[in-house]
Order: structure tokens, then sequence, then C-alpha cells
């Protein structure tokens, strides 16, 4: 169904559910793409190009899956592109095990994790998405999800664990 816009443009019920999203997630998809980008403003862009680039692409939608995993999917890749394209930001970090704050030494062993984990990671707890969508988002079938967030776990445990020995 076409409505007419403020503007007086046509605009269709697809556009108005990802500006939707947009209004009511907006906060998550930053949090995340800052993460996967490198820095906020690197993932403000990255929500902007992604959520125009759903817009632009929502005839592509096939209603196969909920759309804000559709959404996310774009502004992952999104940031993904932004990540590659600064050539001053390394793609991992390795953890500083000279830092004395916790969330610093969160960061890093996330930052440290494979890039998979680390998107499943994101999805999971900070866009609090669940399996079936972040398979959607990452291409990959819901029990990989479950078995990459298992892996991820363990990695920052184990991580952790060893960054609070050496301190003592």
């Amino acid at each position: 169904m076409v409505v007419k816009g403020v503007s007086g443009l046509k605009r269709d019920r697809l556009v108005d559910e990802i500006e939707a999203v947009y209004r009511q997630r907006y906060s998550s998809f930053l949090r995340v793409a800052s993460a996967i980008a490198g820095d906020e403003e690197a993932g403000r862009d990255a929500v902007q190009d992604g959520f125009a680039g759903a817009v632009r692409g929502r005839h592509g939608y096939k209603g196969r899956g909920p759309l804000e995993a559709w959404i996310w999917k774009a502004v992952v890749n999104a940031a993904r592109d932004r990540r590659r394209s600064a050539s001053d930001v390394p793609l991992t970090e390795e953890p500083d095990e000279t830092r004395s704050d916790e969330p610093g030494q969160l960061r890093a062993a996330i930052a440290a994790l494979p890039e998979r984990q680390r998107l499943a990671i994101f999805l999971r707890y900070f866009a609090d998405l669940d399996q079936r969508s972040i398979a959607k988002v990452l291409g990959i079938r819901p029990g990989t999800v479950a078995a990459t967030l298992h892996a991820a776990r363990e990695s920052l445990r184990k991580t952790l664990k060893e960054v609070e020995a050496w301190q003592r």
C-alpha cells in the first residue's frame, strides 16, 4: 500500500516500518556499528548507510524473517565496510593486559575474538537479537550461532581469567 508522506511524496508502508525500526532501535544499532567500525563517528555513518541502503533496497526484502534482522544485516555490512576502509584502524586489537579497568579488559578481549564470534557477541548482547535473527544477519544456521556464541564466551572467560591471574 502506498501512502502520502508529510512532504507530499508517495511512500510505501515498508519505508514507514524501516523508519519505525530506526526510531525505536537507533541506540542499539549505533552501539553495535560503533564497536564494529572502530569508533562512534564511523558507527553513526554505518547506521545511516545501512538504513539508507535498506530503504533503497526495500523491494529486495521478501518477508522471510523479521524486518529488523534484514536491516541489521545492512548495518553490520556497512560497519564492516567502514572498518575495512579505515586504513589507520587495525582490524583486530590484542588485549592490553596492563589495563586495570574491567570494561577496558572486556573490550580488548572482545576485539581479539575472530570476526564471526565478535559479531555474534555484539548482536546477542548489545543488540539483544535472538539466535534466529543473528543467523539471518550473519548468513549462518541458528545452530552455528549457538556454537559460535559458546566458543566466544569460552574464549572471553579464558582470556579474562588469564588477565586476572597475571594481575595478581
